[in-house]
């Protein structure tokens, strides 16, 4: 099978990607380090989607990076609901404030620029109905249990990376931290009763999380 002839036929049959987050994955491509961490236009609307299922009031995101997931959700939000995103890079915030400025949906987002174990200390209980994880993948276990009681019951965690470029069937180096991070944290979480969770073999792989 060809798969970048089967996922350029994906693209030209789902909803074409928004002008915007277009120009922004151009600008991404051309002056930022690791464009390839970004969501995507297969992704993006993957996300979009979802959330537009999910019909959350409140959102966090661990891990903007340029903002283009962040994007996404938002163009899915109501009127007066909010996406808090968060990212730990503050040589990036200029840039994702740029991108956001030129959003007719700026005013659902709003921006934390710092380390996300603190920051998220300071949401409240039950407070989210969706949570994106996409940070650092040696924190995902640590990140998880910060933000299960940030989630309502029958609210939403949905992991990025998980499949982690197909590292997790292979042999592990003993200094790749990772991947080691996240061969644990799925285990883990396939184990976890407090949870229902499904892995969606999607770009890097998306793990769907929902909470009980």
């Amino acid at each position: 099978m060809n798969f970048d002839s089967l996922e350029s036929y994906i693209l030209s049959h789902i909803d074409a990607e928004p002008d915007l987050l277009k120009d922004i994955a151009r600008e991404t491509r051309a002056k930022i380090l690791h464009a390839g961490m970004m969501s995507g236009h297969l992704q993006g609307r993957i996300l979009k989607m979802l959330t537009q299922m999910v019909r959350p009031r409140k959102v966090l995101e661990i891990g903007t990076f340029v903002g283009y997931s962040t994007l996404c959700f938002a163009e899915a939000l109501d009127e007066g609901c909010q996406i808090d995103t968060i990212e730990i890079n503050d040589e990036l915030e200029d840039f994702i404030l740029n991108n956001f400025s030129r959003s007719e949906h700026k005013e659902k987002i709003k921006l934390h620029i710092g380390d996300a174990a603190e920051l998220v200390r300071g949401f409240e209980d039950d407070t989210f109905e969706l949570v994106f994880i996409d940070a650092d993948k040696r924190l995902y276990q640590e990140y998880f249990e910060q933000v299960l009681p940030k989630v309502k019951p029958g609210g939403f965690i949905i992991a990025d990376n998980t499949l982690w470029y197909g590292k997790v069937i292979e042999k592990v180096d003993s200094n790749d931290w990772a991947t080691q991070a996240i061969l644990e944290f799925n285990e883990k979480l396939a184990g976890d009763k407090r949870v229902e969770k499904v892995i969606l073999p999607i770009r890097d792989g998306l793990t769907m999380i929902r909470k009980k």
